[in-house]
Parts: structure tokens; sequence; C-alpha cells
């Protein structure tokens, strides 16, 4: 993620602020140039960035419901920002309590809509093309993740279903325990099932489905079988060697969609830190694998050994760092040889995805 300025006075904002803290310039994020922008009046109800620029308004979930704070071109017909207009159902707020979900899952997706605008993939509501994306945040009918009236998390043809109970920390917290998870976070979700979705745009029936086939497996097995598999008796003793995760041993496709977001943690986080100027100089020990001296955009690196090279580093302080605080690892992982050769290649079809 980058960092952002406020052109009015220089103060540092967050890509959620909606006004500087400092000068209380209204701030919203255009998607267009991804970047954060203190606005003025335009005229006409519109918004222009500090120092010119083509004229915004407020996304409409901004103006109504106050849970977004992109903008969209006052020539653009559509009310709605192109991140909330992937969604096709939000969830029912006249329930007491899902306006403060549903807003803590506009932020997370919101960072997902950002790095895949980064990585130029395209990003095309259901609505306008079947081979689209869409969001539904749905809400269980019985008590939170029952199995009676639940809605499961998942994806179907461009379709992600994410049950809102996720955006409560102790329900979700609840159900790491219980799934035996070493990380679950919204965004985790959000971006495994975009994984899902980006097999079908960019993997299934093209030129990578071969090369996908011979790391991943074989996406043809029975999914149901591997499921029914995977819970009944555990994953694979040797997931470890080969998986980013346990669950990603289940099916070509799970693997797929973890690797998927384990590349967009990587990218993102990376940026992050290079935006901080952060740089890894342990004062013990002779590794050359453990010094970073300066940050790279990851989004735009070509070699994916070279983003590597600066987040395995960065892993290793940032899991000290936490541990020193009394938490657990921020990143719970370790990265094999075959996984790491899955991440390049995922690197690659993103990369080739995005100058196309």
């Amino acid at each position: 993620m980058r960092l952002f300025a406020c052109q009015s006075c220089s103060q540092m904002v967050y890509f959620d602020n909606v006004s500087c803290t400092r000068c209380e310039a209204v701030l919203g994020f255009a998607p267009d140039d991804l970047s954060i922008h203190a606005l003025g009046p335009a005229g006409d109800g519109g918004w222009q960035p500090i120092g010119g620029g083509r004229a915004y308004r407020h996304c409409a979930n901004r103006l109504e419901h106050d849970v977004c704070n992109w903008l969209v071109p006052v020539d653009d017909p559509e009310p709605f920002c192109v991140a909330c207009r992937l969604n096709q159902t939000i969830p029912d707020l006249t329930v007491e309590g899902n306006i403060v979900l549903w807003r803590r899952l506009e932020t997370e997706k919101r960072r997902l809509v950002y790095s895949l605008l980064r990585l130029g993939l395209p990003v095309t509501p259901k609505r306008f093309d079947a081979a689209g994306l869409a969001f539904d945040f749905l809400a269980d009918t019985a008590p939170s993740f029952d199995e009676t009236g639940r809605v499961l998390t998942g994806h179907a043809s461009g379709l992600i279903t994410l049950n809102i109970a996720e955006a409560d920390p102790v329900v979700r917290e609840k159900m790491r325990s219980q799934m035996a998870e070493p990380y679950r976070t919204i965004l985790g979700h959000f971006r495994h099932e975009s994984g899902h979705h980006y097999w079908d745009r960019l993997v299934q029936g093209g030129p990578w489905l071969e090369e996908v086939r011979a790391l991943f497996g074989d996406d043809t097995e029975d999914y149901a079988a591997a499921l029914d598999r995977h819970y009944r008796n555990g994953p694979r003793p040797d997931w470890l060697e080969h998986h980013v995760s346990a669950y990603a041993a289940t099916h070509a496709w799970e693997d797929w969609a973890e690797t998927w977001a384990h590349y967009l943690h990587i990218v993102d986080t990376t940026e992050t830190a290079a935006e901080f100027g952060l740089a890894v100089r342990p004062k013990v020990g002779t590794s050359a694998d453990l010094y970073v001296e300066e940050g790279i955009d990851p989004y735009g690196q070509a070699d994916f050994r070279v983003v590597l090279a600066h987040w395995l580093p960065l892993t290793y302080a940032l899991n000290s760092l936490n541990r020193s605080m009394g938490h657990d690892h921020v990143y719970p992982f370790v990265l094999a040889a075959p996984v790491i050769e899955k991440l390049d290649l995922v690197h690659r079809i993103v990369r080739d995805a995005g100058s196309a």
C-alpha cells in the first residue's frame, strides 16, 4: 500500500481517511490515479483536487452510508465507485450492528481492489460482464456460523460470497481456532476468494493451464470428494513441503487460491514497507539473506526473486516484533521451494495479464 499526503498541509494521511486530521481538508481516493486527494468544491456539487485536476463526486455509499471514501469522475454515470459497483448484495441495514460489520468489510475489500488495480488486472462488475466480479455480503439466518441457515464464504463463477460475521473479531477468532488456522482475516478471505475468480479469468482454458497444472496439480480431480477427504482425514502429512498452507493441499484450485492470496499479501506488505523506508539490518549474524537496504516497487518488479529477497527479511523482523509484544507471528508460514516456484508462476501470469 502506498503512503499518501494531504495536498493542503502535507500531513501524512491514510488509505481510509475521509478528512485530514491536521487541516480538516476533505479527502477522497481516486481509483483512476490510485491517489488520495485533498478536495475543494468544484461547483454543481462536485469536488476538485487542490492544485487542479479532473472533477469528482463522492461514491454514493459515502453519501448514503458513510462506508466508502472513493471518488467517481463527475462525467461517470455510475453513482458508485469502481469498488462499490462490484456489490451485488449488501447486508440488511435495518438489522442493528450490520452497518458496522459492512463498513469493516468494505474497508478490506477496497484494499483488495487497490491491489488488483495496481496489478492492472480486470476489475469488471458482473452486471456488466458475465465473466466479471461481484460480491454478496450475507448474514446467517440462524446464530452466527450455526449449521442451520449458515452462509458459507466462497466463490462461484465470479460471485464472491462473504458471511458478514467474519467482520466480528470475536466470531472470526472462534472460527480460526475451530478450523486450526494460523491466520484468518477479512482481507485474507477476499484475497483467497479473488484467486478463484482469477483462476477462471487467467488460467482456465488459457495458455498457462498446463504449466499451472504441472505445479499445482490436477484441477479436474473431483472437488467435493477432495474437500470431504480433507475434512475427514485432515491434510496430507507432507503438506508443509509442497504447499503454503494445510488447506492448500486439499485440491489444485485451493492451492492456487491460497498461493494467490499469499502473493497479494507479499506484494502489498512489501510496498508498505518500502513506502515507510524500512530497512532490515540485524546486528548479529552474517547471513546476507537477512539484510534489506532499500525498498522496491513490488507491483512493478519483473523478477519475483527480487520481491522475495525483500519479503523474507521483512517477515523475520515483523514476526520478532510481534513476539516482543506478546502476539503471534504476523506471517506464520514457511515458504518451501515448491511454494516459491508457485508464487513465481503467479507473478508471471499476473505480469502477463497486466500488460495485455
